[in-house]
């Protein structure tokens, strides 16, 4: 049996359901922060260079974003369990492939369809949020999504290190493969059907041009002068393509009334800071200690703090979320994200284990606050109808924030310190909380 939003009656408490979500969006994201440790020992075996084995995160990160909207939308025409079902199949078989992948070409490959299911996750787990639960259930239902999903991702490194000694990097790169285990319970509480509109592909397209384009301009400083003509061509096409078509047809890909609603851009562009940290430090975090000489799993084990940090966010960030609301919630998120890059940075000078795991710590709190408090924005601000294609909207700018982060990581990391790269990443939740903050306020007056 059903209720009327076409999820099981039975369903009363996020509890255990949320934590499953969670887990299912902490798998995705260890897509990412299980392989960092095993960067070092994969180009060795594969005989590339440092700034080529980052493109194994970077290539993953950049379709992790700019497939989000397209899922919200195939969830729109088709409802969530299609899709979500597809994605977490995609994950599992894109990990795999990594994980078999005789050279690197075969490997970026394997990555692209892996990081095209975990985009589903990203957002998909999201909206099924919404549809399953209102009001203070809802809250707390994204608050543990995003601390549990935030923890699996601060164990990513442990886990990745201790499968890496248990079996080469090869062995860490399967572990999303473990979402296959949630497919019965998915299967179960997803709702089906949808409104089978079709999908405006041209948009689509241009979309991922220009998302495409300005991860890997920012990529290019440690890939070369190919990398940043592609990118810079890509962006320079794309953006514009993308306003065009806006314009042309406002019922597309990105309705025009969810990208210029005001409340889903400043809450999505804000936020977006959040996981550009978090990026940052999952990727270099791992990458100061391999210069210490430190092996995959001693980095791992500096990761668990934030992991443990991450037990306890969900309860914090429910009650912030619903004492601040959520727009001064993203500003609260981004302040302790500029504390925890500034800490981090500080550990890179100065080589201190204990300020890189504060750093890490503080970032996973933040994460745990921010992304429940964008969703929630989002949602609340545009119709029912447009639900799915709003959050995909923003999730789409949110993970293109992480892309920044690892890409800024893999790009300046070659010619700058990774202390110099934190302290320019703080200009951005500095900047994105301001324009929230002075935009409400300028509302206020107006009212």
């Amino acid at each position: 049996m059903s209720s009327r939003n076409g999820t099981p009656r039975g369903v009363r408490s996020p509890g255990w359901i949320a934590a499953l979500l969670g887990i299912l969006y902490g798998l995705a994201t260890t897509g990412t922060s299980a392989v960092t440790v095993s960067l070092p020992r994969l180009a060795g075996e594969l005989g590339i260079g440092a700034s080529s084995a980052a493109w194994t995160i970077s290539v993953y990160t950049v379709v992790l974003a700019v497939a989000t909207p397209l899922h919200g939308r195939l969830a729109d025409a088709y409802g969530l369990r299609a899709p979500l079902v597809f994605g977490v199949v995609a994950m599992a078989v894109g990990a795999a492939g990594s994980a078999l992948a005789p050279a690197f070409p075969l490997l970026i490959v394997a990555r692209v369809v892996q990081g095209f299911g975990g985009a589903s996750i990203a957002v998909l787990v999201t909206a099924l949020v919404s549809a399953m639960w209102d009001g203070p259930q809802r809250g707390a239902a994204l608050g543990r999504v995003a601390g549990v999903g935030a923890t699996f991702s601060a164990l990513g490194p442990l886990m990745g290190g201790a499968l890496e000694d248990a079996g080469g990097w090869r062995l860490a790169m399967t572990l999303p493969a473990l979402g296959l285990l949630a497919l019965p319970y998915l299967a179960r509480l997803t709702p089906s059907g949808g409104s089978r509109e079709r999908i405006d592909r041209t948009g689509a397209v241009l979309i991922a041009m220009a998302a495409s384009g300005l991860v890997l301009l920012l990529q290019s400083p440690s890939s070369g002068a190919v990398t940043a003509i592609v990118g810079a061509v890509l962006l320079a096409a794309g953006a514009p393509a993308v306003v065009a078509w806006v314009r042309a047809r406002p019922h597309g890909f990105l309705p025009r009334s969810v990208v210029t609603n005001p409340v889903v851009l400043r809450s999505s562009f804000a936020a977006a800071a959040i996981p550009a940290g978090w990026f940052a430090l999952l990727v270099g975090v791992p990458s100061v200690a391999a210069g210490w000489g430190w092996t995959p799993l001693a980095t791992g084990l500096l990761m668990l703090p934030a992991a443990a940090v991450g037990l306890v966010a969900p309860w914090f960030c429910r009650r912030a979320l619903a004492r601040l609301g959520a727009r001064r919630a993203i500003a609260v998120a981004c302040s302790i994200a500029v504390l925890a890059l500034l800490v981090a940075a500080a550990g890179a000078a100065t080589d201190s284990p204990a300020l890189l795991a504060l750093g890490v710590g503080l970032i996973t709190v933040a994460f745990g606050l921010g992304q429940p408090a964008m969703m929630s924005a989002a949602d609340e601000a545009v119709a029912a109808a447009d639900r799915g294609v709003a959050i995909g909207a923003a999730t789409l700018v949110f993970l293109i924030g992480a892309s920044v982060g690892a890409a800024l990581v893999g790009g300046l990391g070659g010619v700058a310190s990774l202390s110099t790269v934190f302290l320019v990443l703080v200009a951005l939740p500095v900047i994105g909380p301001a324009v929230l903050l002075l935009a409400g306020r300028r509302r206020a007056a107006l009212a």
